[in-house]
C-alpha cells in the first residue's frame, strides 16, 4: 500500500489482525501481544525495546533531523465473554489480578489500533525518502487500567527514547467505517472506579432479624446512588454513575455478612469530581449506618484516568490534513464523550500537544439502512460482547489516517 491508496492494505494486516483477535489478553499481561508487535517491528528493520511499564513495546523509526512524532496503540483486552459469533472470535480465559478464572475478549478494539499501527509503520519506513523526523510508536499495556501509559513513562520512556513535538492516536468505535472524528479541547472524560465493600451479619434465611442483611444494604444504597446525578449535579455539568457489579452471598437460605459494590463515575470538571466522590461516600456511609451496620463500609480506589484534553491547534491541524486526505464528509467534530482514556498522560508527561481521534469501525450499509429507515443504528458499543469492527474498510482507513497525521507532522 502506499499513503495514498484508500482502497487496499498489505494483505498480512487482516491475518494479524484475526490472530490478536482469537488471542487477547488482560492488562500487564500482553506477553503473546507483546512478542508478535516486536517480531514484526523487527521484521521492518525498526529499533525495538520491549518491557517497558512491564509489557509495553517501544519501535524507532530514526531518519534524520526533524520532529519526534508519537504513535500510541494500546494492547490490552477485557474479561468479557465474546459472543460475536465471528469465526476468529476469542474463547480464551486468563486469571484476573484477584485470582479469578475469567473469559478475555478484544471487546474494545485494541487489536485493531495495534494492526494498524503496524500496517503504517511499515508504510513510513517504505517511503523513508520523502520524509524526515522520528516516528515513536509506542505500544501502550493496561489502557484499560488506566494505568499503562503512567508506566511507561515512570520507566523512562521520554528519558530514554526522547520527547515528542506531538502525540498523536486513534480508537476504533461503531462509527462508519471510512469516517474519523475528533474533537478539541476536553474530549474524553476523566474516571473513577471505586471497590465498595458493605459490612452486615450473617444470619440464616428463616432468621433476619439476627442478621443485618448486606443484601438489602447494598439494594438501598444502589438506588440511592441513583440520586447523585439527578439531584446533586447541575444539569449543566456532564457526570455519570454507573455501578456495574454487585456480589453477595452464595446461598438463597443464607443472609450473608457482605456485599460488594464497583462503582464507575466519569465526570470532566475536578471540581464536580470532587463533590460527586464526597457525595458517593455520605450516601454509601449513611445507607450502612441506616442499615445499622457493624463496621464503617471500606472504599478503596480501583483505577483512575485523567480527563483526555485535545490540543486545539493540534486539531485542527491534523483534521485538516485528514479532509484533505479522506474528504470534509468523512470527518466530523463529535462533541465530547464520556468515555475515557489515558493517552493523555503522555503529552502531559512530556509537554507535548495532543490530537487523539475516533476511528469509525461498524459497517457503512447499517447505518445507511437505518437512514432509509428514518432509525438510529442498532450497533453493540465497545466493552460488549457482540462488539467487533468490520475488518474493512476499517484497518485500512486506520492505517491512511496514522500515515496522513504523522506525515502532517513530520518534516
Amino acid at each position: 500500500m502506499t499513503s495514498t491508496d484508500s482502497t487496499s492494505t498489505a494483505p498480512w494486516l487482516a491475518d494479524f489482525y484475526r490472530d490478536l483477535h482469537r488471542h487477547p489478553e488482560l492488562s500487564y499481561q500482553e506477553t503473546r501481544t507483546a512478542e508478535r508487535i516486536a517480531a514484526k517491528l523487527g521484521e521492518l528493520g525498526i529499533d525495538v525495546t520491549s518491557g517497558i511499564g512491564g509489557t509495553g513495546v517501544v519501535g524507532l523509526v530514526r531518519n534524520g533531523d526533524g520532529p519526534t512524532v508519537l504513535l500510541r496503540a494500546d494492547m490490552d483486552a477485557l474479561p468479557v465473554e465474546e459472543k460475536t459469533g465471528l469465526p476468529y472470535a476469542s474463547t480464551a480465559h486468563a486469571t484476573d489480578p484477584d485470582g479469578i478464572d475469567v473469559p478475555v475478549a478484544h471487546a474494545c478494539g485494541h487489536d485493531m489500533h495495534v494492526t494498524c499501527l503496524l500496517g503504517a509503520l511499515e508504510v513510513l519506513v517504505g517511503e523513508q525518502a520523502s520524509w524526515s523526523g522520528t516516528v515513536m510508536a509506542v505500544f501502550q499495556p493496561a489502557e484499560e487500567l488506566g494505568s499503562g501509559s503512567q508506566a511507561m513513562v515512570d520507566d523512562g520512556l521520554f528519558e530514554r527514547f526522547g520527547s515528542p513535538d506531538v502525540v498523536l492516536g486513534q480508537h476504533v468505535a461503531p462509527l462508519p467505517a471510512g469516517m474519523l472524528a475528533a474533537h478539541p479541547g476536553a474530549a474524553f472524560a476523566g474516571a473513577d472506579s471505586l471497590r465498595v465493600l458493605l459490612h452486615g451479619v450473617g444470619s440464616h434465611g428463616s432468621m433476619p432479624e439476627q442478621s443485618v442483611d448486606p443484601v438489602v444494604m447494598a439494594a438501598a444504597t444502589v438506588m440511592r446512588l441513583q440520586t447523585v446525578v439527578s439531584r446533586t449535579v447541575s444539569a449543566t455539568d456532564t457526570v455519570v454513575v454507573t455501578v456495574g457489579s454487585l456480589q453477595a452471598g452464595a446461598k438463597a437460605n443464607v443472609i450473608p455478612d457482605r456485599a460488594e459494590l464497583a462503582l464507575n463515575i466519569r465526570t470532566y470538571d475536578p471540581d464536580v469530581r470532587t463533590g460527586v466522590l464526597a457525595t458517593i461516600t455520605r450516601i454509601v456511609e449513611a445507607e450502612a449506618q441506616a442499615s445499622n451496620a457493624p463496621r464503617k463500609p471500606e472504599i478503596t480506589p480501583i483505577d483512575s484516568f485523567p480527563v483526555l484534553v485535545n490540543d486545539a491547534d493540534a486539531v485542527a491541524r491534523t483534521t485538516a490534513a485528514f479532509r484533505a486526505r479522506f474528504g470534509d464528509e468523512n470527518v466530523i467534530d463529535p462533541g465530547p464523550g464520556a468515555a475515557s482514556e489515558d493517552v493523555g498522560v503522555f503529552a502531559t508527561a512530556s509537554g507535548a500537544p495532543i490530537c487523539y481521534w475516533i476511528l469509525g469501525g461498524a459497517d457503512p450499509a447499517i447505518f445507511a439502512k437505518a437512514k432509509a429507515e428514518g432509525k438510529a443504528p442498532d450497533l453493540p458499543p465497545n466493552h460488549s460482547p457482540y462488539y467487533a469492527p468490520v475488518i474493512e474498510p476499517t484497518i485500512t482507513t486506520g492505517v491512511s489516517a496514522l500515515i496522513t497525521a504523522a506525515r502532517e507532522w513530520l518534516d
